[in-house]
């Protein structure tokens, strides 16, 4: 399922903030498509649920932020896969730090993601958890130290040694896994050092998100994206 996307990828979390939701999504999501065919990397975006069909239309690749655990029926509130492909998503973020899941539940939603053809990224807040998590042959694993989220500080520069270790011990375990980095990544200098300790892209929010100038924020981390 990864051949839909070409890496390093580089995919934009706006979660739940107000600046990015409804016309704010689609304006982010529109800066990351210029930008994407200016640079020629893979920009993806991954709204709340309600903006997902919207910013999907203008052929714009998008990951859902989460999904629940159960097939279709009778589950007030929740949200299963198939209603995110409907949506026009091509992927699921899965684990996240702010939206935990069970094992079970993360095997769960792997094993409907390939029956529906969606790309399954899983979120890992440790060396650990992530090696946990590639024995369940994922597509993409982030790894994003919890504590390092939202900060400015990122995990490339105060935690190199995570970057480092994930992407080794993962490949140990499945080559095809992508890898990539998350959690207070701010600026071009970060995102260099994550493709240097061998994450194959970056998942970012708020830096972005919360940025005077998205457009701008966008387009210096994915100038460091670009392969010399």
């Amino acid at each position: 399922m990864t051949l839909l996307l070409n890496f390093p990828l580089f995919l934009i979390n706006l979660k739940c903030y107000e600046e990015a939701l409804g016309e704010g999504a689609i304006k982010i999501a529109l800066s990351a498509k210029k930008v994407s065919h200016e640079y020629g990397i893979d920009i993806a975006i991954s709204p709340v649920h309600t903006d997902l069909a919207s910013i999907s239309r203008y052929g714009i690749k998008t990951f859902a932020q989460a999904a629940d655990p159960v097939d279709p029926g009778s589950h007030t509130g929740h949200v299963p896969l198939e209603a995110i492909k409907i949506a026009g998503a091509i992927g699921v973020i899965i684990n996240h730090s702010e939206k935990k899941l069970s094992i079970d539940a993360i095997s769960f939603l792997l094993n409907k993601c390939r029956k529906l053809n969606l790309i399954s990224l899983v979120c890992g807040a440790s060396v650990e958890e992530c090696v946990k998590i590639a024995s369940l042959k994922p597509d993409i694993i982030a790894i994003e130290p919890p504590e390092l989220i939202g900060t400015g500080r990122s995990v490339s520069k105060y935690r190199p040694e995570s970057v480092y270790r994930t992407v080794k011990e993962v490949k140990s375990i499945d080559k095809s896994i992508k890898v990539l980095c998350g959690a207070g990544i701010t600026d071009g200098d970060d995102v260099k050092e994550a493709l240097r300790l061998g994450a194959e892209g970056i998942l970012v929010a708020s830096s972005i998100v919360k940025a005077k100038d998205q457009e701008m924020k966008i387009r210096e981390l994915a100038m460091s994206m670009r392969r010399s």
